[in-house]
């Protein structure tokens, strides 16, 4: 691809003169100028030769060796080569280097610091929102590292080429990643206020009213700006920047296109993002921060509640926004300028991300791990609480001094299990109170107030025979291996424990009857032809009994029902 260059001149030079007409020297070196002219070589004044496709320097120690006829010359090199000393610019650019590697690496502390998880992840809080502004402060930090290092090349090259576009490029991108470094500096401090109104209450804040809807749209409007501004400025031929070889190349390519429409519309997206920030600032202190009555007091209010990391990020982020839309329309303080001014370059266009850096890092290693605050928050509204109720918890030498530290985690469950009654159940600790209180008749109380105790005196008892004992106190306890009927007994104990006065409690009732139907009588009339029996008293008033006697009904007539009595 040929390549058409003018180079840093004011003026062609003829070529040195030789022994001969057709003969030329550089360096000390003859060379064949028909050979050169055939070529279309020319000479500069800045010790370059070229052909508007190649170019090499021709001054000592750097001039070609020999010259072949097809015109390629033998052991040269070439103008696009790091060969003179390093300048200032070279100079501070290592400074600034030096300085954001150090902030690369403390931000890097502060991210395992505030990025490790001390409470389980929450999904209206991800653990990547708090890491974002670290991540940012990265790409901030290598970004500075190759625009710095690749800015010592700019004065070492004898002729203008890439480092400069590298340099400039990535000056752009610091520009992006500053703004958005302070964008999610200041979006987390808002979240991190609302979930601290939210750990203790998670409904004090609605999910879908005008608040949460503005924190929502809001980062989707920032980064739209933000992006936008890299669109306009990164996807683009950076080659005009390298167009600075002589003055009319610097003014015909390399002014207009660095100050042209889109590096204008580029900056002013930065501007907006700008904005952005600072009415998500207001909106974060406006919701979850003390409001105040009055003009006065509101600004005061407002003044009070910003962070002081923000009162200086948020100034040094429009300092840098501004330097970017001060370059968009005067070239002389512009950073893509080849031997421009370099304390502007350096103190206004890399400093303000540098002092970013810093102050983050500085609020980093002051502030805690939010799960960590949210924690100690925790324990101060439970000593509250406990305050309240009257709990005093023991210190942490009480169990080294029961020996409790000594226990396994077994015995400690065996120890709780026996606190709480034993081994046995609820239901068996009431049975065996019960069983104590039967079988001890000093135990027996009766005040007569809410329930009778378990004594067996009041409570006529049925011996296995199925006569009553009304005068036995001995309690009736069932021997069987029936766990149905020992869960019956059970129930039957303590509803005459909770019901003592009931006349259809079921043991009295029940011997009751055994004792009326005991009862010496006249015998029963059986009625030979119809298979029944009934008592003679039953018989007479023409009432039936409940005998179910058919012993002579199979082989008796069929019977024959004559009313509803009969059936």
């Amino acid at each position: 691809m040929v390549r058409f260059e003018i180079f840093d001149a004011r003026e062609l030079l003829s070529f040195p003169g030789g022994d001969n007409s057709t003969d030329t020297v550089f360096g000390g070196i003859h060379f064949n100028l028909t050979t050169l002219e055939h070529w279309n070589y020319t000479y500069y004044s800045n010790g370059t030769l070229s052909n508007n496709s190649r170019c090499y320097l021709t001054y000592e120690p750097y001039q070609p060796k020999l010259l072949i006829s097809n015109g390629t010359f033998i052991n040269a090199t070439k103008c696009y080569s790091a060969v003179d000393p390093i300048g200032v610019r070279g100079y501070v650019g290592i400074g600034f280097a030096a300085v954001y590697a150090i902030g690369l690496m403390l931000t890097l502390t502060a991210l395992a610091k505030h990025g490790r998880l001390y409470l389980p992840k929450e999904k209206r809080f991800y653990p990547i929102g708090r890491r974002w502004q670290w991540y940012w402060a990265c790409f901030v930090c290598a970004c500075a590292l190759i625009s710095l290092f690749t800015n010592i090349d700019i004065d070492r090259y004898h002729v203008v080429e890439l480092p400069i576009i590298v340099t400039s490029f990535f000056w752009f991108l610091i520009c992006q990643g500053t703004i958005a470094l302070v964008w999610e500096s200041v979006r987390h401090w808002g979240s991190w206020q609302e979930r601290q109104f939210i750990d203790p209450n998670p409904f004090v804040y609605r999910t879908d009213d005008r608040r949460s809807k503005v924190e929502f749209y809001l980062p989707l409007w920032f980064y739209f700006w933000t992006w936008m501004n890299f669109f306009l400025v990164v996807p683009r031929s950076w080659s005009f920047v390298e167009m600075q070889r002589s003055p009319e190349q610097t003014l015909a390519k390399a002014i207009p296109t660095a100050t042209g429409a889109r590096f204008k519309a580029g900056a002013f997206c930065l501007v907006i993002a700008w904005f952005t920030i600072v009415f998500s600032l207001r909106h974060s202190i406006y919701h979850y921060k003390p409001r105040n009555r009055g003009v006065f007091n509101r600004t005061l209010g407002l003044v009070r509640a910003i962070p002081l990391r923000f009162v200086l990020t948020i100034p040094l982020a429009g300092a840098l926004v501004a330097y970017q839309t001060l370059i968009s329309f005067n070239w002389t303080f512009s950073v893509m300028r080849y031997g421009g001014v370099v304390p502007v370059i350096f103190a206004w266009g890399y400093g303000p991300s540098l002092l970013i850096i810093f102050v983050q890092v500085a609020y980093g290693f002051a502030s805690p791990n939010e799960d960590k605050a949210l924690l100690a928050q925790r324990r101060q509204r439970g000593d509250l609480i406990d305050r309240e109720l009257g709990i005093v918890k023991k210190p942490a030498w009480w169990k080294r001094v029961r020996g409790d530290h000594l226990l396994s985690m077994r015995d400690k469950i065996s120890k709780n299990v026996n606190e709480v009654g034993g081994k046995r159940g609820l239901r068996a600790r009431f049975e065996d109170e019960a069983e104590r209180e039967q079988g001890d008749p000093t135990t027996t109380r009766n005040d007569g107030i809410e329930m009778n105790n378990m004594s067996q005196k009041n409570n006529p008892r049925v011996d296995r025979a199925g006569v009553a004992n009304l005068n036995s106190t001995e309690p009736r306890r069932y021997d069987g291996k029936s766990e149905r009927r020992h869960n019956e007994r059970i129930v039957e104990s303590f509803a005459g424990v909770l019901f003592p006065n009931n006349p259809s409690h079921a043991d009295a009732e029940r011997a009751r009857r055994i004792a009326e139907i005991s009862q010496d009588g006249p015998p029963p009339y059986r009625d030979e032809e119809r298979g029944r029996s009934s008592r003679q008293d039953g018989a007479n008033n023409g009432q039936r009994n409940g005998s179910a006697d058919t012993t002579n009904s199979i082989a008796a007539p069929p019977q024959q029902v004559r009313s509803m009595l009969d059936v």
